[in-house]
This record gives C-alpha cells, structure tokens and sequence, in this order.
C-alpha cells in the first residue's frame, strides 16, 4: 500500500507515468470499495457505485496538482470528493423538480438504515462541514467510512489508528451528525 504514497511523490516531482499508474491504481481500489459498499448497503443516492467512481475519479483526475501527501491524505481527500459528487448529484435533482414530489434517498451508515429527504441533504451537509470544524478525524472517519465505504479496520490503516478509536470515534460522529439532524 506504500506505493501509492510512492506514486503520489512522483507524479507530484512531474512524473506523468507515474501519475498515469497512480490513477490506475487507485481506481481500481476505488472501484472494489464501491462494488462493496453497494453489496454491503445497497447504494447511496439513485446513482449507482460505478457513476459514483467515474464522476469521483474524473473529479481527481482533473486537479492540477494531485492531493495529499501520502495514501491516508490521498484517500481522505477522495472520500470527500464522493460526498461532493452526492450532495451535487441531490441538488442537482432537487433544481430539476422545483418544488414537486419529494423522494426518499436512502443513505446506510453501515450499522443500521438511515433515510433523508431531499432537503435533509444540505442539513446533512452542513452538520459535516460543522463536524469537520469541531473534530477533523472525525469528519474524515465519516466521509471514509459513509461516502467511500471503508470498512472500520481500513480505515484505522490508512488513519494509522487502532480500530477501538475508530469505532470511538465513528459513534461520536454519528452521534452528533443525528443530533443535527434532529434539531
């Protein structure tokens, strides 16, 4: 897994083959975690895993200069690009109906179902952008385990935290996300 720490540095010391392989690499982990999480949990919004990956993939592909300095901060930063692609994909849908029927979008947390109507979406983003204020590996605990479909233990390997203050964490988060939610 060090590679993609490897990789990162030189593509970012402009080695483009070496950002080629990077993107190689990652979308297929991207993938794989998708194909998971939608096995796992059924899917996030209407969009499927692979528009999901595609849309978060050709976000990253797009930057400049590429993300984080070693695999934790490169898959932070993704995970926060497929909320991105969520909560645009939601509001994208919302400007299209103008005020009709609302949808459900189930969002899982892993742990039991949650459901959030359209507009619960920007509630729910602005309680993260709050989180990220309050405890920032929280926040990313969050958008790794709920937007990229990390697991608990894959998360504390790219965090280099042990899985008990993931688990702490992941429920202090959850916690004050629903707290949010329901005010």
């Amino acid at each position: 897994m060090g590679d993609v720490t490897q990789l990162l540095q030189r593509a970012r010391d402009g080695d483009a083959g070496a950002r080629d392989l990077l993107f190689t690499r990652v979308y297929g982990e991207l993938q794989k975690l998708a194909r998971q999480k939608l096995a796992r949990e059924s899917t996030l919004t209407q969009l499927d895993a692979p528009s999901l990956v595609h849309e978060a993939y050709l976000r990253l592909s797009h930057q400049p200069d590429l993300p984080g300095l070693n695999r934790r901060m490169f898959f932070a930063y993704a995970a926060n690009v497929m909320r991105s692609v969520i909560v645009d994909y939601v509001r994208s849908r919302n400007a299209l109906r103008r005020g009709g029927a609302v949808e459900i979008v189930t969002l899982l947390t892993g742990d039991q179902e949650a459901v959030f109507k359209d507009q619960e979406i920007d509630i729910l983003d602005s309680a993260l952008h709050a989180l990220q204020r309050i405890d920032g590996r929280c926040h990313q605990i969050v958008e790794m385990r709920y937007f990229a479909g990390l697991t608990i233990e894959e998360i504390a390997d790219v965090l280099e935290l042990s899985p008990a203050t993931v688990k702490r964490d992941w429920h202090k988060a959850r916690t004050f996300l629903l707290e949010a939610l329901h005010a």
